[in-house]
């Protein structure tokens, strides 16, 4: 239901795209009926996080949603960066 592999611009050590196989263009597309496959990705990062040995230590997860986000491929995808010390606000 999903897949995960290393970002090609990464922004971090350690910077993991998880996506859906189903195409859903932004998060506005979700619908209730894709409760499931949110978990999944979710589910699929912590996993991730925990194979890499990053848990401990944290990583940020980020879901950007349309133009003015930063959303430049329009198919749902979860980053999971980490490796670096995170600021807030991110910018």
């Amino acid at each position: 239901d999903v897949v995960a592999f290393r970002d090609i611009n990464p922004q971090a050590p350690h910077h993991i795209l998880v996506i859906p196989r189903k195409h859903v263009s932004t998060v506005n597309e979700f619908a209730a009926t894709d409760a499931e496959l949110i978990g999944k990705l979710v589910l699929a990062a912590k996993s991730i996080g925990t194979e890499l040995g990053i848990a401990e230590d944290g990583y940020r997860l980020v879901l950007n949603c349309g133009r003015d986000a930063g959303q430049t491929v329009y198919h749902v995808h979860l980053h999971l960066i980490a490796g670096r010390s995170m600021h807030w606000p991110p910018g």
